[in-house]
């Protein structure tokens, strides 16, 4: 074959090719819309086309005889047809996996998850490439996470409407009990003018500690929480803290015992931060047994402060673990103060809610965990600055941090 002729059969194969590759351009993009099966048809027939115009030319050029001519035309309607056949079977075997796909969103749209086990009689997922075996996985995780969110989402709903109820429940009690001590004392019925006095002013001030408590607690769910950063002594903030609650610790017959670093600095906002420590260490008081000893430490690890409240509380029950810090969450059904802390403290349950997020806050986290006799909680902070952003994450309504409330009910 002289060149001449091998560059006019490489003309003609071009040209055919750039004829047949712009008209497959122009339908794909009419049919655009239609099914992988029916692209990937037209992609294998347009191939195909472009290799018999190209066989075509070069029969022609190379004159070959008409039984020769037969015989390659043959070829290539077999070549043809296998090819075919072969982009039908892989359109098929991709527009199976699409579909399936397809049906992986409507389900998780519908709220199901995709990891359940297929019904039984129904016939395994076809095996899928690699791009689309991933589209899978990603849909499967979303779905997880989609489902772990619904669940988180109930969770906080149906705690929000137990807070509601208990918080009504507790503001009710109060405000029955002054309004009868009012009503005696309008009509000259009260034997103890005095007691009745220090009563109502006992429960004024639950209810005032319960209503500063729902207000932080709004604030911190809110995201709306401000910290100012500044330089803190933590022993000082705990010895404040345990001169503040003494009185009320010898009422029980608790003894207050301080120890730990003398010097404990923390970059940290001070009142957010007293009010975590107060509430702890509160609710070791309340909850330890009379004539035991509440501990109360200061120190670092690895460079963070923190600030552990050991008590005798008798540990925390397995079953109650996973309600640590629930907003609300109180083991004891009745919620009744002890007589001797009425007014103290608000016995609303969102007390260790607060304390989970000012530390959250503070880009720290709260442990709890059993010890000989009780349990110690520790509030560990990291060493630098209060985060940039000095204000709380949203907390789910669950609890502070999605991860814990008080086994024996967050007092405030």
């Amino acid at each position: 074959m002289e060149g001449s002729e091998l560059w006019t059969i490489l003309a003609w194969v071009l040209f055919w090719a750039v004829l047949t590759g712009a008209a497959t351009l122009a339908l794909l993009r009419v049919l655009r819309r239609a099914s992988v099966l029916a692209q990937i048809c037209l992609v294998v027939v347009a191939t195909v086309a472009v290799l018999v115009a190209g066989m075509v030319s070069a029969f022609n050029a190379m004159f070959i005889s008409a039984r020769d001519l037969e015989v390659m035309w043959y070829i290539l309607a077999t070549a043809s047809a296998v090819a075919v056949a072969l982009s039908l079977v892989l359109g098929a075997g991709v527009s199976r996996n699409a579909a399936r796909l397809v049906d992986a969103a409507r389900r998780i749209g519908r709220g199901e998850t995709l990891d359940q086990p297929p019904a039984e009689g129904r016939r395994p997922a076809p095996a899928m490439t690699s791009e689309l075996a991933e589209l899978a996985q990603e849909l499967e995780a979303s779905s997880r996470s989609l489902a772990q969110s619904r669940e988180r989402e109930a969770a906080i709903e149906k705690a929000r409407r137990e807070l509601v109820s208990w918080i009504s429940h507790d503001l009710r009690t109060p405000l029955a009990s002054m309004r009868a001590m009012t009503e005696a004392l309008e009509d000259g019925m009260a034997p103890d003018v005095q007691g009745y006095y220090r009563k109502i002013i006992g429960q004024t001030e639950q209810m005032t500690a319960m209503v500063n408590d729902l207000l932080e607690l709004s604030k911190i769910q809110a995201g709306s929480l401000r910290l100012r950063a500044e330089a803190l002594d933590l022993y000082d903030l705990v010895s404040d803290a345990l001169s503040d609650l003494a009185p009320l610790a010898a009422k029980r017959g608790i003894t207050l015992d301080g120890g730990g670093a003398r010097e404990c600095m923390a970059v940290a906002d001070g009142p957010s931060l007293a009010r975590a420590v107060r509430n702890i260490l509160l609710n070791a008081i309340i909850y330890s047994r009379p004539d035991t000893e509440v501990h109360v430490s200061v120190g670092r690890d690895n460079g963070n402060a923190i600030i552990a409240v050991q008590d005798q509380c008798g540990g925390i029950p397995e079953e109650d673990l996973p309600h640590l810090f629930e907003t609300g969450w109180q083991k004891d059904p009745s919620r009744g103060a002890p007589q001797a802390l009425q007014g103290s403290y608000s016995g609303a349950g969102i007390g260790l809610s607060m304390v989970a997020g000012i530390v959250t806050a503070h880009g720290g986290e709260v442990g709890v965990g059993n010890v000989d006799g009780g349990c110690r909680f520790a509030l560990t902070l990291p060493a630098g600055s209060v985060p940039e952003s000095a204000a709380t994450p949203a907390m789910d309504g669950s609890g502070g941090t999605t991860e814990s409330n008080n086994v024996r009910g967050g007092t405030s």
